[in-house]
């Protein structure tokens, strides 16, 4: 595993004398739930010898090595971590208030993702001279950070959608100008996705859709057919012409856990509570690691939970601090 800060051309060059002919660049978009994703894909990568090369800012790197659960990105071969020393930036606090309960907070980290651009387009001239084929693998918000690869002869990009092959359906169809009925793909009473994003958002979005439709060779998703097979063909219909292949090459998380040796760390509590539970009588939901509530909705939620009469273990994130909060409200208790 190499870790690299500024990806010039004369250590990039010496390192492709010994490097496969196909290489991969993954550039997620900076927010744990993209990172992670193309962390774990860079893993199923791994495992068929190419070469991996991870682009983001220093932070976002570290965070995605140290989140990453079922494998250790450190002790891998053949990934290469660029770390991009981007300009500070300030992150407002979230804001349970806020009429729209898009994660605005994480607006600014998105807006200097563009300061990318510049070190991805020289990795990507650099790996393009020496090796046969390169594959980027980019965040479908990431795509004018990766313009550099429509100019290269032997580049390929491929956009990763982060979400569902259904919420990248019902945006398409919503896109259309459809209204959301019971139909064979939607069922009834589906919410419109209107009003989920700020005008910032949805400004950073078109700007980033508007360029990967000009240079994108297929979709990626981290999906499987067995699940989504109807989104996945509702997709596909739609770029026929256009030539655009779709792949649903999920789960990319491990789906086996290692066995722990007496002196590894103890696992979290959440999965010994798991642990000790029934065979398939726990449903999993999670809101994600920006969502915020208020006090009023967190106790609904909570009142919901109580009044199932089902198992359940529920943990929360203090705004303010950052804090795990486990709540213990398990009904069998």
């Amino acid at each position: 595993m190499a870790n690299q800060r500024y990806p010039t051309s004369h250590g990039i060059n010496d390192h492709l004398k010994k490097q496969a002919q196909v290489v991969v660049v993954m550039v997620p978009l900076p927010a744990q739930g993209h990172l992670n994703q193309l962390l774990q894909l860079s893993r199923l990568i791994l495992s068929h010898k190419i070469p991996v090369h991870y682009v983001a800012a220093t932070t976002h790197n570290r965070q995605a090595k140290q989140r990453v659960h079922g494998w250790d990105p450190n002790a891998a071969a053949n990934i290469h971590f660029h770390d991009i020393e981007i300009p500070p930036f300030h992150c407002p606090p979230p804001n349970p208030e806020a009429k729209i309960k898009f994660p605005s907070q994480l607006q600014p980290a998105f807006n200097a993702s563009f300061h990318l651009t510049k070190p991805v387009s020289m990795l990507l001239r650099a790996l393009s001279c020496k090796a046969r084929k390169v594959i980027v693998i980019y965040d479908s918000l990431m795509a004018s950070v990766i313009e550099e690869a429509r100019f290269l002869s032997n580049a390929e990009a491929y956009t990763f959608h982060s979400v569902s092959a259904f919420a990248v359906s019902l945006y398409q169809w919503e896109l259309e100008g459809n209204v959301i009925e019971e139909n064979e793909l939607f069922p009834r009473d589906i919410p419109s996705l209107e009003g989920c994003f700020t005008d910032e958002f949805t400004g950073f979005i078109n700007c980033h859709y508007s360029k990967h439709e000009k240079f994108n060779t297929g979709c990626v998703y981290n999906t499987c057919r067995v699940v989504e097979s109807a989104y996945m063909d509702f997709l596909e219909k739609k770029t026929t012409k256009e030539g655009i292949k779709h792949w649903a090459l999920g789960p990319f998380n491990p789906v086996t856990v290692p066995v722990r040796s007496k002196s590894s760390k103890k696992q979290h509590f959440c999965l010994e509570w798991l642990d000790k539970q029934a065979e398939n009588t726990v449903i999993y939901v999670s809101f994600g690691t920006t969502t915020t509530f208020d006090d009023e909705q967190i106790k609904e939620l909570a009142v919901g939970l109580r009044e199932s009469k089902k198992k359940f273990i529920w943990v929360l994130r203090d705004a303010d601090k950052g804090d795990d909060l486990s709540i213990n409200l398990n009904n069998t208790t």
